[in-house]
């Protein structure tokens, strides 16, 4: 257990950070699989969701929750299954 105020105040911060990092993945991740299932399935609204989910990718690897590398690869291999 943390001993002084500055430690227990970083504390409290670390969780609410890790809150929204794990919210803003778990959206990603259900974008993606939205975006996957549409296209799989040749809805008329599958450009729509590949779009937010390509927008979702790149909100979490500019905040440094995945890799630039990562959200590249799954942008390319979303893309390439909707064509």
């Amino acid at each position: 257990m943390a001993n002084s105020k500055q430690a227990i105040k970083r504390i409290r911060q670390n969780e609410a950070v890790n809150a929204q990092n794990v919210t803003q993945k778990s959206a990603m991740r259900t974008a993606m699989k939205k975006a996957e299932t549409a296209i799989a399935n040749n809805d008329e609204n599958a450009n729509a969701l590949l779009k937010d989910a390509i927008q979702k990718l790149d909100k979490a690897a500019n905040k440094g929750l995945i890799h630039r590398n990562t959200a590249a690869r799954q942008k390319s291999r979303l893309t390439k299954k909707a064509q």
